[in-house]
């Protein structure tokens, strides 16, 4: 009684005094005797980083902090002070800071012309971080005559970038700065996101923090093994079921390799999409119609086959799957193929074929049905080239699971990184190699990944990334704009008979300016509504009607069509219009061949999708003049494409090395795969077991590699060719 009412009076906390022992604390609550460390009643919520509960009061549950990165302030250490080794303060943008770091550096004895690494430790972090209070004497008088003469102490160049961060109220100062920082993990969690108290709790000595980090396969390693009481056994099993059971759902439609801690801005739209996938199948419903959008996107073979394994058991269970696809596995697994067609754009929107894969195969119509049977296919290149001669080797890369590899780039070569989903191809290409190259040729700022060292980089000229991002973020922008064919047909237009007689240049043809354009809707062809609550409507201009031009510029004429109903042409359309005009019809050509012909001239960039945006770009680089010694690289070049699309695309990207180039592609697709000249296969698998080369060299020489997955597929695929080739000649 007496100890009940001592645990009462001081809020669940006593001390028991021993005659002749020493004293023994009491506690009710989850605490230490010793330091006073408590965590309160465990809930799930103290479990959640999005909660102020079990949030890292430092980072407030982010995992990490904004910090100035060195290595962005000072890319190349190897260059002087003088030659502009602090990027930051650059001579090119201003003279204040420069000058100031001169004056500096003159009272400190700091020498100018000693490359940066040569400079003492003390020295380098005086410039870096400042001198503390101690001031000199700086003198500096700008172009408009003001001067500056006093004694102030020097902040160094970090914390200077930290404090204009900080108590800048302009937005291009804060987006300057912050080219010259990086999150990194904060000090407090380690990257965890959760309090102390949160990761004090640990199941088999491990916190939920560093579960979380581990990849879905070794947590359901974890959960397998963990060791229960008989009576904590009985309140931990429905629970373990569960996690378990929709860990393996995530396993099965391939994506082991991820951690659970992942942040879902970080994974691709194939990886978002099968998670989703994964919480489908866990839910064990029948009868429901599910939609998926291209599921295979960023899948290799392997786990192709398996995600086509989750899909069959879903419809085991009764639902009906509608899969939108171009993957031949896919569509061979199918029980019923509807066929689009026959082209894309105004030339599509007939089924040309609906049935099973073999009736799809009989049909003459669809064009989907000749590949499927082997009628149409993309052949394997007769001779694989042998290149310049030059290579850009990269040693000890080591980011995320790269396993500390050399590789080898051979230029004047089809380059293609293959490899199991999560096997390192994306941080190898996109981390490292491309942030290097952009760095040095580019003088892009982005930090790559972890490396030792790069050689050859002086045997390109450029190196030109052909991403899937918008070709313009406004609608003003658009294929005729981008690829640089409207210049010259608004050139064409202003040689008329009617322009010159009116006095009209080419300007006037610009929907972008005054003159030519429609004033009611700047050149729009449509006005915002504005409806407060409701999102905003656009309609076409009452004025124009939608044709963005005032009507004296409408009325000028080339071969009878106006500006605006030339941007209303397709490409095609376009391409035969113009065809007496060679500079437009090779601009034009070059659009058309990277099989966007049904593409109209004015289409807005942001209705473009991303395959079609990187394929302009491709048509942009096409009727460039080239010296032959760029690097293109392009990530899955072929999401989104159809069989037929992917050989067009291969004929323009065998045009661009024939020219001399080196094209490096990142690809599942073995269609492409076979065409290449030389393939990195990264695995063997994917995470934390992947991060290695398996296989280099011809698709021929890695088809005989037996460890490489890769290399199982394509042996099956040229074998396939080789047969139907044969029955073709027969």
């Amino acid at each position: 009684d007496s100890f009940e009412a001592a645990l009462r009076l001081s809020d669940g906390y006593a001390i028991a005094d021993v005659i002749g022992g020493d004293p023994i604390p009491f506690s009710e609550k989850y605490a230490c005797p010793i330091c006073g460390f408590t965590v309160g009643e465990l809930e799930p919520r103290l479990f959640s980083f999005n909660a102020p509960i079990g949030a890292c009061p430092e980072c407030e549950g982010l995992g990490s902090k904004l910090e100035v990165d060195v290595d962005l302030v000072v890319p190349d250490r190897t260059k002087t002070l003088r030659e502009g080794a602090m990027i930051p303060w650059n001579p090119i943008s201003s003279q204040y800071y420069p000058q100031l770091l001169e004056q500096f550096c003159k009272a400190a004895g700091i020498n100018m012309d000693t490359p940066f690494n040569k400079l003492s430790k003390k020295q380098q972090q005086q410039v870096l971080y400042g001198n503390g209070d101690q001031t000199f004497h700086f003198h500096y008088e700008n172009d408009f005559g003001g001067v500056r003469d006093v004694d102030v102490p020097f902040e160094g160049v970090i914390n200077n970038i930290k404090r204009r961060y900080k108590e800048t109220n302009s937005d291009f100062t804060r987006e300057q700065m912050r080219k010259y920082m990086t999150e990194l993990p904060c000090p407090a969690c380690h990257g965890y996101r959760l309090n102390q108290r949160a990761l004090a709790v640990k199941i088999n000595g491990q916190n939920i923090g560093e579960v979380s980090e581990l990849p879905i396969s070794k947590a359901i390693t974890f959960f397998e093994g963990v060791q229960f009481s008989e009576q904590q056994e009985k309140i931990a099993r429905p629970i373990l079921k569960e996690i378990l059971d929709r860990l393996t759902f995530m396993k099965n439609v391939g994506v082991e390799y991820l951690t659970l801690s992942r942040s879902a801005r970080t994974l691709s739209g194939g990886e978002a999409q099968r998670i989703r996938l994964a919480t489908q199948i866990g839910s064990n419903l029948s009868g429901v119609m599910y939609v998926l959008d291209e599921p295979s996107i960023g899948l290799h073979q392997r786990d192709n086959d398996r995600l086509i394994s989750s899909l069959k058991a879903m419809r085991d269970l009764g639902n009906t799957l509608i899969v939108v696809e171009h993957d031949e596995d896919t569509m061979r697994a199918a029980d019923y193929i509807v066929d689009i067609g026959p082209g894309a754009g105004a030339n599509g929107g007939r089924v040309m074929a609906a049935g099973t894969p073999k009736q799809i195969m009989r049909s003459r119509k669809s064009l989907t049905g000749q590949y499927l049977s082997g009628k149409k296919m993309i052949e394997v290149p007769k001779e694989r080239r042998e290149g310049n001669g030059k290579h850009i080797i990269l040693k000890g890369a080591a980011e995320n699971n790269l396993k500390n590899i050399n590789v080898d780039f051979p230029l004047g070569k089809f380059i293609c990184v293959t490899g199991v989903s999560g096997s390192g191809k994306s941080t190898l290409v996109n981390v490292i190699l491309k942030r290097i190259l952009a760095q040095k040729l580019n003088n892009n700022s982005a930090k790559p990944g972890k490396y030792k060292s790069i050689s050859g980089i002086k045997n390109i000229e450029k190196v030109i990334n052909i991403d899937q991002s918008p070709i313009g973020r406004t609608p003003r922008s658009n294929p005729a704009t981008y690829t640089g064919v409207f210049d010259d047909i608004r050139e064409l237009f202003a040689q008329t008979n009617q322009a010159k007689m009116r006095g009209y240049n080419k300007g006037r043809f610009s929907f972008n300016v005054k003159g030519g354009r429609c004033e009611a809707c700047h050149g729009d062809g449509i006005i915002k509504i504005e409806m407060n609550f409701l999102p905003d409507v656009y309609v076409p201009c009452d004025v124009c009607h939608g044709t963005r031009y005032n009507s004296e510029t409408l009325e000028v004429e080339y071969k009878g069509k106006n500006i605006s109903q030339v941007l209303n042409m397709t490409v095609s359309e376009a391409l035969k219009f113009f065809s007496a005009i060679p500079k437009i019809k090779r601009k034009l050509q070059t659009i058309e061949d990277v099989g966007l012909g049904y593409v109209t001239l004015g289409q807005p960039a942001t209705t473009l999708s991303g395959g079609e945006a990187q394929r302009m770009k491709l048509a942009a680089e096409l009727h460039r003049q080239s010296r032959g010694k760029s690097f293109y690289i392009l990530d899955e070049p072929t999401t989104g494409l159809h069989m037929d699309d992917i050989k067009r695309l291969l004929a323009v990207l065998q045009r661009l090395v024939d020219a001399g180039n080196t094209v490096l592609v990142i690809e599942h697709d073995l269609d492409v795969v076979k065409s290449a000249d030389w393939l990195i296969d990264l695995g063997p698998e994917g995470g934390e077991a992947g991060g290695y080369i398996v296989a280099t060299g011809t698709p021929e020489e890695v088809a005989k590699v037996k460890e490489s997955y890769t290399g199982q597929y394509l042996k099956k695929m040229l074998k396939r060719d080789q047969e139907l080739e044969e029955k073709k000649q027969h």
